[in-house]
């Protein structure tokens, strides 16, 4: 029998799943379930006119989101999704997890085109599968042919659940769980098993962090006949890149020891006790599987990659030492694309090429020249994310402004505020602090004893104020998802910014 749903009573499942208690196990492994069967409505034909008339309409009233259109196809036609993607010679891949979705889909996309393939992705991070929809609209044909040899989505792990209902991934990529967005999914391992949806229901290649204990145990969903690779890194680094496990175990760890000026995790030289004791034990053993692509070393916008034994270095566009650990990622998945391809695998030299070429994604560490001072953004939306980039970015010789909101699509909950040391930046101070939230990011910065010189929660004049003081000092911005957007469309009514599809 044919399986049909609603979008919204595919999400009601996913959300259901995220608000479930659990422990931390993912579920047994089990069949994928039916799927969706795209119906071809007699009007079919007229869907992607439609689309773009909802967007172009939507653009003329500033109502900006990237979303909107696909919310009205999905209500009109819910198998164009389904229907269009199903044409692509080489399938989907779809990337998901808590960090680092958006740049990791990035570079995956750019160096499939560099081995010669033709990809469609959702550039501008809108990762509903509504935001896909309205991404495919602005590529198909007038009869809605896609003109493409493979798909590379990022997927918010709630919509992922949806979105493999429609469309089964025959490449899977899952990067990590931590805290985040307790407000939407509940605790983390309740975002392991949306991410065990993916796994099941992925035909070909399941790409899985080897470092994160929760991704890892996604091996034991895949179905029979399903490859499964890892990515990794060195144990030297190991400390440098901390599981919500490890984070937890370190910050269990200050507290017992009374040490307010302890760094960072990400800045930390060694393995917090209670973690390093729980990999001995093997409860958490990655050394025993065999990762395709590993993260050796990591610098000033290089890194040096081992991949069969063999170790590559090479210089990098992309901002921030955890972009390093990404880019593991995504060489793996693409290794992993182009043995299907008749070319066969791609040589690791040529990757390791190509993904020097990447660039920063819109948001995240993106550089915007405003009047010829350059102001940086950062996107931040919890604890694990928000250490990584103040570890990553020196605040001495620049500006620094943080702008928290708290919209559906940033979180409501803002308590992972508090699990961030801000310590870092004592010395040279906060100069802006705005958003909805910005009373409670500023007197959590007091906590920490970092000065904020001016606080405003109206954002596009906060913004404005704070690139035009001291035209001469670089700026940096840390922003929450909404307050990045809103950030974007400020500075393009000042300065020239390339438009990512998500309005001005």
């Amino acid at each position: 029998m044919v399986q049909q749903f609603s979008s919204d009573s595919a999400l009601s499942d996913g959300r259901r799943d995220a608000a479930a208690t659990g422990g931390s196990q993912t579920a047994p492994a089990a069949e994928p379930e039916p799927v969706f069967q795209p119906k071809h409505p007699w009007y079919a034909f007229a869907t992607p006119t439609i689309g773009r008339a909802v967007r172009h309409a939507s653009r003329l009233l500033h109502h900006g989101g990237s979303a909107l259109p696909g919310k009205v196809v999905e209500r009109i036609d819910p198998g164009f999704l389904a229907r269009t993607l199903s044409s692509l010679p080489y399938g989907v891949v779809l990337v998901s997890g808590t960090n680092g979705k958006t740049t990791t889909t990035r570079m995956v996309a750019s160096m499939l085109s560099d081995m010669g393939l033709r990809v469609f992705t959702n550039p501008t991070g809108s990762n509903f599968t509504r935001g896909v929809v309205s991404s495919l609209l602005t590529q198909v044909s007038a009869f809605g042919h896609l003109h493409a040899d493979i798909a590379v989505l990022e997927l918010d792990e709630a919509y992922a659940v949806h979105f493999v209902r429609q469309v089964r991934p025959r490449y899977a990529l899952l990067l990590n769980v931590m805290r985040d967005q307790l407000d939407r999914f509940g605790e983390i391992d309740n975002t392991a098993r949306l991410l065990a949806h993916v796994a099941r229901a992925t035909t070909g290649t399941v790409v899985l962090n080897r470092e994160d204990p929760r991704i890892a145990r996604l091996a034991e969903q895949v179905q029979p006949g399903v490859q499964v690779r890892y990515f990794g890194l060195s144990q030297a680094l190991r400390s440098y890149f901390p599981s919500d496990d490890d984070m937890h175990n370190t910050d269990m760890h200050d507290a017992d020891m009374h040490d307010a000026d302890k760094q960072t995790p990400a800045a930390a030289d060694t393995e917090p006790h209670d973690t390093a004791k729980a990999r001995s034990a093997g409860t958490h053993a990655p050394d025993r599987l065999t990762a395709d692509v590993t993260l050796t070393r990591v610098g000033d916008h290089e890194a040096t990659y081992r991949i069969a034994d063999r170790d590559i270095a090479t210089s990098v566009r992309l901002e921030g030492v955890y972009n390093l650990f990404n880019a593991a990622a995504a060489a793996t998945i693409v290794r992993a694309v182009t043995a299907d391809t008749p070319q066969g695998v791609a040589s690791d030299d040529a990757l390791i090429a190509s993904l020097s070429h990447v660039t920063p994604a819109f948001g995240r560490g993106e550089t915007i020249s405003v009047n010829g001072t350059p102001v940086e953004l950062l996107l931040v939306k919890n604890p694990m994310g928000f250490r990584l980039s103040l570890a990553s970015f020196p605040p001495a010789g620049h500006d620094t402004m943080i702008i928290i909101n708290d919209e559906y699509a940033d979180g409501r909950d803002m308590s992972w505020l508090w699990d961030v040391d801000f310590t870092g930046l004592r010395d040279t101070g906060v100069a802006a602090v705005s958003g909805t939230r910005a009373w409670d990011m500023a007197l959590r910065l007091e906590y920490d004893q970092v000065p904020v010189k001016h606080v405003d929660t109206d954002v596009e004049q906060a913004v404005a104020d704070f690139v035009a003081a001291d035209p001469t000092t670089p700026k940096r911005i840390y922003c929450t998802y909404t307050a990045m957007l809103r950030t974007r469309a400020k500075l393009s009514h000042i300065t020239n910014v390339a438009d990512a599809g998500v309005g001005r």
